[in-house]
């Protein structure tokens, strides 16, 4: 009897462990992790398959038997997991945004069960991204604020005229550097461990300025111009600005600066015909100084008209405040372009041009304005 039995367990015994051994065999590699290939998860793209992404892209990593993954390091970060976007033949996840320390170009799939992946693949760090500087116009010595994003230390900050600013403030999207000696118009180099970009903006931009002050020039405005600056008034950044620091009544009108071509010189002819004829690759620049909240009435502009004035020309509305401290302005021109109602057109004999502060709302003013221009908004 306890021979039957015993020959009734190995007979079990032996048909579970064949059964095992065909369920291990009819797996896909035998059962161990494989990557076949990865790619993006967008579904129009998924025939593009990948041997690298830049920080946070969001991934599929495609193969079989990895249902049992528990960790996953691109480098030396290790990335979060949802346990939803795992299965047997596919992971989502995405590449950690974290800059990592050593690069190995490798990725490393972590199992429960105790077995490991290794993957070539590239984290592409991302090289900086240069948007705008709080103000263009920064003396010697001062603080420029650069922002942007993929500061990554260290970093090296160039100015046109080849010297080198001192970096002060760091953060992933905002930089701040002293201006050194030797700084000179033009754009700004930015350059990291991952790459170097070149600036779109100019650095004390000094290009097509049609409203300078630098003599003052036009029908109107001459009472606003500042030249020797007292300790009430901002300080200069280029020569002479325009300051107006009075009462304006609702709907009173102030023309602060302009005039037609033939009052304005040489210097109404500086706005590109291209810009005149492709505004849309251009903005309208300038640097402004609030020292009292301007948060009622309007500021009105007239540029590259070359008929006249426009008398329901593109507003700049309130509220703005630079809290006493210059900063640029940048308008897209196609903006300013689209309120005449009518395209521009190309004059040889320049431009008629206007700052008129005019709107509804009483209003304590003190703005100061300097280096009106149009620039083209990337770099050439």
């Amino acid at each position: 009897m306890k021979t039957i039995q015993y020959s009734i367990i190995l007979v079990i015994t032996v048909v579970a462990g064949f059964f095992t051994s065909c369920e291990k065999n009819n797996l896909p590699n035998n059962g161990e992790p494989r990557i076949r290939y990865i790619r993006i998860t967008s579904p129009e793209a998924k025939d593009s398959l990948l041997v690298g992404a830049y920080q946070s892209n969001l991934i599929a990593i495609v193969g079989e038997n990895l249902q049992n993954a528990s960790e996953i390091w691109f480098n030396d970060q290790r990335a979060f997991l949802t346990p939803t976007y795992i299965t047997s033949t596919t992971i989502l996840v995405s590449v950690p945004s974290q800059i990592p320390i050593e690069i190995t170009n490798k990725m490393r799939i972590l199992f429960s069960n105790g077995k490991e992946l290794v993957h070539d693949f590239t984290v592409e760090i991302s090289e900086p991204l240069i948007t705008s500087m709080n103000c263009e116009y920064v003396a010697e010595g001062g603080t420029a604020v650069i922002r942007g994003n993929y500061f990554y230390a260290p970093v090296k900050v160039t100015f046109t005229g080849g010297v080198e600013g001192e970096v002060v403030g760091l953060e992933d999207n905002l930089m701040s550097v002293t201006v050194p000696a030797g700084a000179e118009p033009g754009p700004v180099t930015i350059t990291t461990n991952f790459g170097e970009t070149v600036s779109d903006f100019w650095f004390r931009d000094n290009r097509n300025i049609f409203i300078g002050s630098d003599p003052h020039i036009g029908w109107w405005g001459s009472g606003f111009v500042v030249s020797s600056p007292g300790p009430d008034d901002p300080p200069a950044i280029n020569g002479n600005y325009i300051r107006v620091s009075q009462q304006l009544n609702s709907w009173g009108w102030v023309e602060a600066a302009g005039g037609p071509p033939d009052a304005m010189g040489d210097i109404s002819k500086n706005i590109p015909d291209e810009a005149i004829l492709k505004p849309e690759g251009y903005y309208l620049k300038f640097e402004v100084n609030t020292r009292k909240p301007y948060d009622n009435h309007n500021i009105r502009f007239n540029v590259g008209l070359a008929n006249g004035f426009f008398n329901d020309q593109y507003v700049w509305a309130p509220p703005f405040d630079t809290h006493g401290e210059w900063q640029t302005v940048a308008i897209p021109f196609e903006e300013v372009a689209g309120s005449y109602g009518t395209p521009l057109t190309v004059s040889a004999n320049g431009y008629y041009s206007r700052i008129l502060l005019h709107g509804p709302g009483d209003l304590d003013c003190d703005v100061s304005f300097d280096n009106f221009r149009v620039v083209p908004k990337v770099l050439k």
